[in-house]
């Protein structure tokens, strides 16, 4: 499978798009190659991604899709950056554009970045500078400029902020520079073609010719290991984005396990044997041990297991989730579905609402309540669970906070409530 992600630069009605392996997404951002279809032996082809208005891309979660199998290629916009960035890492470049990335004659996301319809059909509102260095080399070409008022005019547009670069502001500084006879012959060759000078439009088209040919791109280099990308930071990304379908439930398998860690009087055991099953097969090869032999090893204070190892979690790994969810039951995974819901709407009805924005004490009472334990006893209660300190129960808990406050509040207007299900 082919996977495009596109917007601007191309429209979705191109033929190449509508090919039988070409699946097209949205401008890709953060998290959007943590998604389940972009499977190992598919090519993901990255043309446009967002930046200004959602986090963008991060250069690990490429570092990432190419460790597992995934064949990365980058051209025209935000792809052509990030392949001249990775090219050593095994992502894979078209193009002019991403050419001139790695020749070191642009630089900088302003050469590609363009202002998008907020309709969410992603239409480019104004020109970005690749496009206008070629328009200007081809009115060069054609003998309309010479070479000192082409760059003017180049550094001229460039000034403009990227977001208010429209063909009229293109028109404008065209006049204020005395090349009104420059713009006119662009308005013409623009309306004999519609892309004309598109050198973004023309690269993507190219890549995703190359994707579906399965060439001509630089070849990838050395297979990647998993110390490239594997921080503690991508490891937070790739589990707030892992999801997973269960009695046709899409539920983030981040919330599901906080659920159980809050709520599962039982989560206790859970976390002690999934700490014996990681003493037993570590990673990167190392021999297994039986946990009391290495706690041993490591301390003889007696101090338990989970208040000295604090292994990451890694919820892409089935049989790591398999062993943290053993607890749970449908009527649990209704709850992580109707809390889920409560934070949807709450992002929805409130700009810039986060959870981290819910209050400390809130969270803090809630965890009181449920692990019924004195507040002194809160970072050994939360450690057994999994969660290693107090502080981080409460960050993590704050995502129950708005739903069980709205059952709260239905409960005491009268009405019917679901409840908490441990």
């Amino acid at each position: 499978m082919i996977h495009v992600f596109v917007g601007p630069t191309l429209t979705r009605c191109e033929p190449q798009l509508a090919a039988p392996r070409v699946q097209v997404w949205p401008p890709v951002g953060h998290g959007g190659l943590f998604d389940a279809a972009i499977r190992s032996g598919d090519t993901a082809v990255i043309i446009d991604g967002v930046y200004h208005q959602a986090p963008a891309l991060r250069h690990k979660e490429i570092l990432a899709a190419v460790g597992r199998g995934v064949r990365v290629v980058g051209a025209a916009s935000i792809g052509a950056l990030r392949a001249a960035e990775l090219a050593d890492f095994g992502m894979l470049g078209v193009g002019r554009v991403y050419a001139a990335y790695v020749r070191g004659e642009i630089d900088g996301d302003d050469e590609v970045a363009v202002g998008q319809a907020p309709d969410g059909e992603f239409a480019a509102l104004t020109w970005p500078v690749v496009n206008l260095r070629s328009v200007l080399q081809l009115a060069r070409s054609a003998g309309v400029l010479d070479v000192v008022r082409a760059d003017r005019l180049l550094a001229c547009l460039r000034a403009i902020y990227y977001p208010q670069r429209t063909w009229a502001a293109v028109r404008a500084v065209c006049r204020r520079q005395g090349e009104s006879e420059f713009a006119d012959w662009l308005a013409r060759q623009r309306m004999q073609d519609e892309h004309f000078g598109d050198v973004k439009r023309a690269d993507a088209l190219a890549a995703i010719s190359a994707a579906l040919d399965d060439g001509p791109v630089q070849q990838a280099a050395a297979p990647l290991t998993p110390p490239l990308w594997e921080t503690t930071y991508f490891r937070r990304w790739s589990n707030s984005f892992a999801r997973t379908v269960v009695d046709g439930l899409e539920l983030s398998t981040e919330d599901r396990l906080v659920y159980q860690q809050v709520f599962d009087p039982e989560f206790r055991t859970t976390w002690a044997a999934y700490l014996e099953h990681r003493s037993l097969h570590p990673t990167g090869g190392r021999p297994g041990l039986p946990l009391a032999e290495r706690l041993a090893q490591v301390t003889g204070s007696g101090m338990p297991a989970d208040r000295v190892f604090h292994p990451a979690v890694d919820l892409r790994d089935e049989e790591t989730v398999s062993l943290l969810l053993a607890g749970e039951t449908d009527l649990d995974r209704q709850a992580v579905a109707q809390y889920a819901d409560v934070l949807a709407r709450a992002r929805a009805s409130r700009a810039g609402f986060q959870t981290a924005a819910v209050r400390d004490d809130l969270a803090l009472q809630l965890l009181l309540q449920v692990w019924r334990c004195p507040e002194e006893e809160l970072d050994a209660e939360a450690s057994a669970r999994g969660l290693v300190c107090a502080a981080r129960a409460v960050a993590e808990a704050k995502r129950l906070v708005p739903a069980l406050f709205q059952e709260k509040v239905e409960m005491t207007d009268g009405t019917e409530a679901a409840g908490v299900t441990r």
